[in-house]
């Protein structure tokens, strides 16, 4: 009688599948690989997909989180950046889960490197982030991706509590803001540091965000983006002397901020994502070459 394997990693499978791919976790890539099965399904379930939503995952590692989602009836588009682990990694379906090995397209690449996906456009990211780049990757795709809809990923919880802050927060800036630009962004849930193998160093969290239908204002996302680089850059300054480089002078900044109906004394920190987008469309237009 044949064995039935589980179609889900435990910590044992996850141990021996790195041992026989001689995998061993470096925190240059961030790899921390999850290990609970019941937490995965529970990260599946808050991504709330649409049933048969193609997915897109980067930094899949050993499969945890692709094998749940395959799981639940989602086709996954996977970005792997270690060879390694991109080769091995339709094997593991195969092995499990064969009845879904189809639904599976793995590219092996850098995320932050990305232009173009293949196959059908994903709507959802569903992902377990390397964390020393998870910020840079997650606005990365949510500017070359359009079609994503919904998003859901793990992240540092730091990092999770900067995306999600708002005006005000100690811990609100420049991430909390782009984001905010192009979705409706909360803190999701925790994690515990003991469904990761290794056993991380920092507390993890989920963070969902949820793309708007539509555009703030029609200030192309670069004019945005540099009044709130320019804004946070020093965040201590007062706006018209943080801004000045940006407008030209000090004068010239306060000006502009005041036909923006915004402060010239305040700071970067207490201004809400419309209040950036108000002084961005008084702000010269970025050069291009």
């Amino acid at each position: 009688m044949t064995e039935q394997l589980p179609r889900m990693l435990g910590p044992a499978a996850i141990r021996e599948l790195a041992a026989h791919l001689d995998v061993r976790p470096t925190k240059t890539l961030g790899q921390n690989f999850v290990h609970d099965a019941n937490t995965v399904r529970r990260i599946v379930q808050a991504a709330a997909l649409v049933p048969g939503e193609r997915v897109l995952e980067v930094g899949p590692g050993l499969g945890s989180l692709t094998l749940g989602m395959l799981d639940a009836g989602h086709p996954v588009l996977a970005v792997e950046i270690d060879p390694v682990l991109a080769d091995a990694l339709p094997r593991t379906v195969e092995r499990l889960q064969p009845d879904n090995a189809a639904r599976l397209q793995v590219v092996t690449a850098d995320a932050l490197r990305l232009t173009e996906l293949p196959g059908p456009a994903p709507t959802a990211l569903v992902a377990n982030l390397p964390y020393n780049v998870s910020v840079p990757v997650l606005l990365h795709l949510l500017q070359t991706v359009p079609t994503l809809q919904r998003v859901l990923v793990m992240v540092q919880a730091e990092v999770a509590h900067r995306l999600a802050a708002t005006p005000g927060s100690k811990v609100y800036g420049a991430p909390s803001v782009k984001a905010a630009w192009y979705a409706d962004v909360r803190l999701a849930m925790g994690v515990s540091r003991q469904i990761f193998w290794p056993v991380p160093n920092v507390d993890s969290a989920l963070v969902s965000l949820v793309r708007r239908p539509e555009p703030l204002s029609d200030v192309p996302r670069e004019q945005v983006f540099a009044v709130i680089d320019a804004a946070f850059a020093q965040r201590r300054k007062m706006l018209r002397a943080a801004l000045a480089p940006l407008f030209g002078s000090s004068s010239a900044a306060s000006a502009a901020l005041e036909r923006a109906g915004v402060d010239p004394t305040a700071r970067g920190e207490t201004l809400t994502v419309a209040d950036f987008l108000a002084v961005a469309r008084q702000s010269p237009a970025p050069t291009t070459t």
